[in-house]
Order: C-alpha cells, then sequence, then structure tokens
C-alpha cells in the first residue's frame, strides 16, 4: 500500500460511475452460483469447467520467480494456462478500475496485498467467494463480506548486512535505534506507511511519532523504493540496516550465500496478501480453481517452501508460532490519507 492507493480512493467513485450501474443490474449467474457451491464434487466441477474454459487471466504484484513456481504447480495439476500480468500494487488498482470503467472485464483473479484488494472490494469489483478452506486459515485472513482471502502473510522484518552489523549491537527495542552508532546507517521502503502506522499505534501514537522524529533527526533515514531493492543494498552493504524488508525477500536471499540475516523487534507487523476472484470473470471455473488453489494445502506448502508465512494454520512456521500484529486493510483505507501524510512528512520528507 502506498500514498497512490489513497489518491485512487478519492477518484475511484468518478472512476467507476459509467460501470456501476451495470455492475449493480448483474443477474446471480454461473460464477456467483459457482462461488457459493459447496457440495462433495465442488473441486471437480470447477477442475471440468475450467478445462473447457481452457486458461484464466492473473493479474498479480508477486515476484515473477515466485509466481511462476505456483503458476506452473497449478497447470500441471489441472491442465489449465495461467496468462500473468504482473505489476505493482497501485497499477493493479489502476488498471482494474480503467479497465471497469470502460466496461472491460478480461482478468479473472487478482493477487495482490489486503488494502489493494479492499479497495477493489469496495468498488465491487469482487465476488465474494465461500470455500472450505477457509476453516484452515487464520481468522484475519477472511473477511467477513468473504470478496478477497488472505493466502499468505508479509512479515515486516529488520536485515542487516553480517559484514557491518555485529550481532551483539543489534537493537531489542525501537528507541535503541537513537543510539548513535546508528547514524547514517539505517534504511527504509518509501512506502510502508501502513506500517508506520501499527508501530506507532502499538507505541501509543504521541510517544511513536516523536520516536521517529527524533531518530530522522538525529541519525536519519536513508529511503529507498522497492522492498527487494532494500533487501539487495543490505546484502550489497550500501545499507547496513534496513527496518522494513519482507521476510521472504530477506530468508530467500540469506538462502543464497549473501551476507544478510534478519529479525524482528516486538510488535512483529504483518501485512495479509491474498486472492480474489474479479465479479465479472469471463472463466469463472478457472477462476475459482487457481482460488481454491492458492489457500488448499498444495498452494500452501509451495508458500511455505519458498519461505513465506502461509495463512493456513496447517503449516508451522517459526515466524506464525509467536504474536503478530496483522495490519487491519480496512483500517487503513479508511485513515490511509492521514498516515500517508505522516509518513510522508516524518519519513520520506515529501512536500504535501
Amino acid at each position: 500500500m502506498t500514498r497512490r492507493h489513497f489518491c485512487l480512493l478519492t477518484s475511484a467513485f468518478w472512476l467507476l460511475a459509467a460501470a456501476a450501474p451495470a455492475m449493480a443490474q448483474e443477474p446471480r449467474g454461473t460464477l456467483a452460483a459457482l462461488a457459493d457451491y459447496d457440495g462433495p464434487d465442488r473441486e471437480q466441477r470447477l477442475a471440468e469447467g475450467a478445462r473447457r474454459e481452457g486458461f484464466l487471466n492473473l493479474y498479480t504484484s508477486l515476484t515473477v520467480d515466485d509466481m511462476t513456481v505456483l503458476n506452473a504447480a497449478f497447470e500441471k495439476r489441472y491442465h489449465v494456462k495461467v496468462q500473468m500480468w504482473r505489476a505493482n500494487s497501485e497499477k493493479i488498482v489502476q488498471r482494474a478500475l480503467a479497465e471497469a470503467r470502460a466496461g472491460r472485464f478480461d482478468v479473472d483473479v487478482f493477487e495482490s496485498n489486503a488494502p489493494s484488494l479492499e479497495i477493489l472490494h469496495r468498488e465491487g469489483l469482487l465476488q465474494a467467494v465461500r470455500s472450505p478452506h477457509h476453516a484452515d486459515l487464520i481468522p484475519a485472513a477472511v473477511p467477513a463480506h468473504r470478496e478477497w482471502v488472505g493466502a499468505r502473510l508479509n512479515i515486516f522484518v529488520h536485515a542487516y548486512n553480517t559484514k557491518l552489523v555485529r550481532k551483539e549491537e543489534l537493537p531489542s527495542s525501537y528507541s535503541d535505534l537513537l543510539h548513535p552508532r546508528w547514524k547514517g546507517r539505517l534504511g527504509i521502503e518509501a512506502s510502508d506507511e501502513d506500517w508506520f502506522a501499527a508501530v506507532v499505534q502499538s507505541l501509543g501514537e504521541e510517544r511513536g511519532l516523536k520516536l521517529f522524529r527524533d531518530l530522522v533527526a538525529t541519525n536519519g533515514l536513508s529511503v529507498r523504493r522497492g522492498h527487494t531493492l532494500l533487501t539487495n543494498l543490505v546484502a550489497a552493504g550500501e545499507v547496513p540496516f534496513a527496518l522494513t524488508v519482507y521476510n521472504f525477500t530477506a530468508e530467500q536471499m540469506k538462502q543464497k550465500g549473501a551476507p544478510l540475516d534478519w529479525f524482528v523487534m516486538p510488535p512483529a507487523i504483518a501485512r495479509a496478501n491474498g486472492v480474489a476472484v474479479a465479479r465479472r470473470a469471463p472463466r469463472p471455473h478457472a477462476a475459482l480453481l487457481y482460488y481454491e488453489f492458492m489457500i488448499g494445502d498444495e498452494g500452501q506448502q509451495i508458500l511455505l517452501k519458498r519461505d513465506f508465512v502461509p495463512a493456513s494454520r496447517k503449516m508451522d512456521t517459526a515466524l506464525n508460532r509467536g504474536p503478530l500484529t496483522i495490519i487491519d486493510p480496512a483500517l487503513i483505507v479508511d485513515q490511509g490519507e492521514r498516515w500517508s501524510k505522516l509518513y510522508d512528512e516524518i519519513i520520506v520528507k515529501i512536500p504535501r
């Protein structure tokens, strides 16, 4: 979620004005009936229909390497081709809104972060689904409206270059970052206002905002755009210590032999990433089958093997055993403009 999401929110109502009447009058059809069907032959019915449809269109913000593995497994199991368009979460929202306004409905499935999916839900672009796999997921992964579902958690961790930072000098709290040893050594991602909001609120808003203002004034923060880029800069030694990288990127890089390690200071903050079926999906069987695959055992096991934290309670990881503060996407969307402004003013220093 970035500040551009919240600009999108203010313009989304007129963007969808032309498409909304048609959406509201759409009769209950094949997709809605399939999405609610809970018979014992659910998977078989979806698989047979998906093979007739032949393929599905997926818009995703997940890294290409990881999504390629997931798609290959899906294609091998069901013999249904996945046509993938990959972009960041902001561009996925922009494209979805623009296509809906134009009356173009080619996308079947969205895979992105929860705040982006919540925006699409509010714009009436997603289909509510009742899945037997929902019972296996952590409660925060299944919103009441059921128009998107969390498939995995992106946990914000702190990464450091092991050649430049000694383990014994690692901070145990955010206040420790005010120590002079961290001057000029800290980095942060440019669009993590939802992480910022969660940390500040957990510390107490007045205290948390003061802490970050003091941190920027005394030791500084090198602001970089892109979590993967920031992790690479830590491995290269350009940024000795990064406050906000994703656990899976840090772990994947560590496993490849980079001089990098990571840890979590409390509170541990996580953002759900998930999947959603487009309300006007032209290939309803394939769309629902892919949705089920991502939150079912096979998809969740693939995520686990690739160092993600799956949303399924069947999958045990070191990170999902401890207490997690999972960002509420509805709250972030509702209060996003305020937190985006604060993040810009305190961290990114963008004038508004």
